[in-house]
């Protein structure tokens, strides 16, 4: 199966780690390989490292901007996996991306470089206090902390 290479892979570069504090997951949870096997992956890996903090950056299909009729499907059952298996899960709007790419940065047809791009700056921006040095959220686990009103 496709899945546990991948976990192969995830446990040969975990074993190379001096501190592992947790892991990052990006995907959509709109389509096949993002909500499908991302969250089969993310259970797979949270089997595999149960004390180790789990993120995912997972972006949400909307209405107006959807490929297929079984983006809801495919998201409201991946919903439940992220759920049960993350520890932190920052739910990035599709149709957020576009308006932003529009009207923001003024982009009449933005592409898929473009949304991804903006991806990567929320990501950067989410993780700036694990990369520089200061007093809050130095790590997974106190972003968790701090950010999770409501644990589990």
């Amino acid at each position: 199966e496709l899945v546990d290479n991948v976990v192969d892979v995830v446990r040969r570069e975990a074993e190379a780690c001096d501190c592992l504090q947790g892991f990052q997951i990006t995907h959509s949870l709109g389509g096949g390989t993002g909500a499908g096997m991302g969250t089969l992956l993310i259970s797979k890996i949270r089997e595999e490292f149960p004390d180790r903090m789990m993120a995912t950056f997972s972006v949400v299909p909307s209405p107006k901007v959807s490929d297929t009729v079984v983006e809801p499907y495919n998201a409201t059952l991946s919903v439940h996996q992220l759920v049960e298996h993350s520890d932190e899960t920052f739910c990035i709007d599709n149709e957020a991306l576009y308006d932003i790419c529009m009207r923001t940065l003024k982009l009449s047809n933005p592409s898929y470089g473009d949304l991804n791009h903006l991806v990567s700056a929320v990501m950067s921006g989410v993780t700036t206090c694990l990369r520089f040095p200061g007093q809050l959220n130095s790590d997974l686990r106190k972003l968790a902390v701090n950010m999770v009103p409501f644990p589990r």
